[in-house]
């Protein structure tokens, strides 16, 4: 089995390419602890290395978020033979499918929410994906769309300005009820 690593936009975060489905057509995860990754066999192998501070599984990669102090020197290899080992053993990468949560949606603004995930799904999604993270939609009421960042774009320090002047840009243009993209975090 042969794993790409790729590096992102945020140096604290590295995207490793299994070669085959991660999640598949079942979205993202993303696990901020070790807590939070009871039901991912992979996250949990990955948070067993030290240094390792938050995992993302995306359709196809895995981005691995590193605590301050270690290097990826360290890490890279640790991590490699680990998402290796995951998939070699045939274990699943989630034991179930968490429900959704819910968004922040006026009734009254349903046709304006399923504009802005159009927009999201079809523009922005494939571009930050390619980075090793997702942007994920939380609510729209009062021309305020609220985004969650996800995976490499967590924490990164280009996201507030990629929020600002490239999603709230193009959502503006497009949907002229969007008045500002606010980030919301878990």
């Amino acid at each position: 089995m042969f794993i790409e690593t790729e590096a992102t936009p945020n140096p604290a975060t590295l995207k490793f390419l299994p070669g085959q489905d991660v999640m598949g057509g079942r979205g993202t995860a993303d696990f901020t602890d070790p807590a939070s990754a009871a039901r991912s066999p992979l996250a949990e192998r990955l948070f067993r290395i030290e240094g390792v501070a938050r995992v993302f599984l995306g359709a196809d990669f895995v981005t691995v978020t590193k605590a301050e102090g270690p290097e990826w020197t360290t890490l890279r290899p640790q991590i490699l033979g680990a998402i290796m080992e995951h998939f070699l053993s045939g274990s699943p990468v989630l034991l179930d499918d968490a429900a959704a949560e819910a968004e922040d949606v006026d009734p009254a603004d349903a046709e304006i929410a399923a504009q802005i995930k159009e927009l999201l799904d079809t523009r922005v999604r494939p571009a930050v994906a390619g980075d090793g993270g997702d942007i994920v939609f939380r609510g729209y009421r009062d021309g305020i769309v609220k985004l969650r960042m996800q995976g490499a774009c967590s924490g990164c320090p280009s996201s507030r300005a990629t929020l600002k002047h490239g999603v709230e840009t193009m959502l503006r243009h497009y949907v002229p009820e969007v008045v500002a993209v606010e980030q919301v975090e878990a």
